[in-house]
């Protein structure tokens, strides 16, 4: 089982507790918008080039070679941003287990959160459903 997931650590603790075999895969966009909120604007653009030979490399095996890397330029200018994505590696990393084109729907929570978006957007003005067959009609 695969779950995308960038909640707390509790969240993760719930979901091995109830699905010991589910594998846990943090979303990269949240990761990357999370760990670089207080990089300086004049250093983004180089950081990012970095980080995504990171994220984007076809194998783990050579993302942690780019990580190993990417500590070695930003670790003492940016901790916080590199530890960030070496204390959440093991999270981080699930999708490497996967074909390139799998990998693109699971790196990120933006397919999840945009089908709960449209499932809301359907149902708010919603308060009562007649019926069970209803409510499925409507979604």
């Amino acid at each position: 089982m695969e779950k995308t997931n960038q909640a707390n650590t509790g969240c993760t603790q719930a979901i091995e507790a109830v699905y010991p075999k589910a594998e846990i895969q943090k979303c990269i966009i949240h990761q990357i918008r999370n760990s670089t909120k207080y990089v300086s604007y004049k250093d983004i653009k180089e950081l990012m080039k970095e980080l995504k030979a990171v994220y984007k490399a076809p194998t783990e095996e050579l993302a942690l070679t780019n990580l190993g890397i990417f500590e070695e330029k930003w670790d003492k200018k940016y901790p916080m941003c590199v530890n960030s994505w070496k204390n959440n590696w093991a999270e981080l990393s699930t999708y490497f287990k996967y074909p390139e084109g799998i990998r693109k729907l699971i790196y990120t929570t933006n397919a999840i959160e945009n089908f709960n978006r449209q499932l809301r957007k359907v149902t708010k003005n919603k308060t009562i459903f007649p019926t069970t067959n209803y409510k499925k009609a409507c979604i």
